[in-house]
């Protein structure tokens, strides 16, 4: 269903690339987890995939459609929600996630539906019908999900999602997830720092560092946290390092 081959990015007057020869497929009804260090490469892989930046290199295609060749059919599939929740703020949530839905031709009758479903899954309540410059951060990113998912996208990615919810709407975030891919014809792509939300959530986690790929690895009873955190730790050639007074 999503398939990339050699991709690579360098940004403007760089020398090195950011990332380079990404090479993966993934599967309908699969949630993979990307992990790494700040700076590893995370967000320009995901920038890339949702065609916020150009790349240099490779090419990216979902369900037969190439980001390169066909940008506006492509971003027509996928949700995306960024590690900094950008919304319009002078509008209420229940206008945004109707324009945003309005964009992707999602009729009025089904927004109001699956907005109830949101609302009460993500525990907005009435504050939805508020403008969104009064709220929180964890507020907003709440916002910014529902707006991501409201017409359905064959690909859905989340960078760091879990950022300012609190540990009752995470829970509540990750089931979702769960039931999103249930019917196996979607995609989640989840970055995060938390390694207990891809072992709870994942089927596949790639783990990156300083621009390649250095582990694409299955999640199954096997596959435990302390694993998970040696690659993590491994990656970043991290030593503990004792603080004393």
């Amino acid at each position: 269903m999503l398939e990339v081959v050699n991709l690579g990015k360098k940004y403007y007057r760089q020398t090195k690339f950011a990332i380079e020869n990404f090479n993966f497929t993934f599967e309908k009804g699969e949630i993979i987890g990307i992990i790494g260090h700040n700076g590893a490469g995370k967000s320009t892989l995901i920038k890339s995939l949702t065609g916020a930046h150009h790349f240099n290199e490779g090419s990216i295609i979902l369900n037969d459609i190439n980001i390169k060749t066909n940008p506006i059919e492509y971003k027509k599939k996928i949700g995306y929600v960024s590690d900094n929740h950008v919304t319009f703020e002078k509008m209420t949530g229940y206008e945004y996630v109707n324009f945003i839905a309005s964009l992707f031709g999602v009729p009025k009758s089904v927004v109001d539906k699956k907005i109830t479903v949101l609302q009460q899954s993500l525990g907005l309540g009435d504050a939805i019908y508020r403008l969104i410059s009064s709220y929180s951060h964890g507020m907003k990113q709440k916002i910014a999900i529902m707006a991501s998912i409201v017409h359905g996208p064959d690909l859905w990615v989340l960078d760091e999602p879990t950022n300012g919810l609190d540990p009752v709407i995470t829970d509540a975030l990750h089931n979702m997830m769960l039931d999103y891919v249930k019917e196996k014809s979607k995609i989640i792509i989840f970055s995060t720092h938390h390694l207990n939300s891809i072992i709870k959530v994942c089927d596949r986690v790639i783990v990156i560092s300083k621009g390649v790929i250095t582990d694409n690895i299955k999640v199954d009873n096997k596959t435990t946290y302390e694993y998970l955190d040696k690659l993590f730790k491994d990656s970043l050639n991290y030593e503990p390092i004792s603080i004393t007074t």
